[in-house]
């Protein structure tokens, strides 16, 4: 589990191509202060494990899967990248609870001077949403400024488009989302209850209409 405050930025070191996926050599020093084989870092908001720690970084194997979902493919030698290691007990939870599970990839739709950007939105994932709410791009945590059915806007202070991937992005290039996962949890276990509502009142508004019909 992550906060979605950036640790690092990170750069690619190397890339090497399999049948299986990737793996990816990156070029760190603050998350690897304490790193070990099997340990979880994000990268650009993916929880990916240590496989081995280096001199100068430490490498991930990347299967087709995550590539596939998520913008790592992209990925090339020189990129910078978004590092956070996994949380520890006793944290302060800076951001928001982050799992570095990819929902979506999404593109930059455009960047104002001051910061304002705003991002495409797959449908499915509009309702987990809200003004104000939280949402992870790239492995950043952020506040939703301004959601809609089909994209969202999020205003980048200085500090955070200094300190991470988010301040070289242009309209085109593409990112990782993930959505509050206590949205996706609410949801789930609610989803019964909101279902058995539904029928119950369906019933109750037949029964009703009956009733009336049976009493002229």
């Amino acid at each position: 589990m992550f906060t979605g405050i950036v640790e690092e930025l990170g750069e690619v070191v190397a890339v090497e191509r399999s049948s299986g996926g990737a793996r990816f050599s990156l070029g760190a020093s603050v998350v690897t202060g304490d790193a070990s084989h099997g340990d979880s870092i994000a990268v650009n908001g993916v929880c990916l494990t240590v496989v081995e720690v280096t001199e100068n970084g430490f490498d991930v194997d990347v299967v087709d899967e995550t590539l596939r979902r998520s913008t790592l493919a992209d990925l090339a030698v020189g990129d910078r990248v978004n590092l956070e290691r996994a949380m520890a007990l006793g944290d302060r939870l800076g951001g928001h609870i982050v799992q570095g599970h990819v929902d979506a990839t999404a593109t930059v739709l455009g960047v104002d001077s001051d910061g304002l950007t705003e991002f495409s939105l797959p449908p499915h994932l509009s309702h987990y949403l809200v003004e104000k709410g939280s949402v992870t791009v790239d492995g950043v945590s952020l506040t939703v400024v301004a959601p809609a059915e089909d994209r969202f806007s999020v205003a980048l202070i200085p500090t955070t488009r200094e300190l991470t991937t988010l301040g070289l992005r242009a309209p085109g290039d593409r990112v990782n989302i993930e959505v509050d996962a206590l949205a996706k949890h609410v949801e789930r276990l609610m989803a019964p209850q909101l279902d058995r509502l539904a029928r119950t009142g369906t019933r109750r508004a037949v029964d009703n209409g009956e009733s009336r019909e049976q009493a002229r």
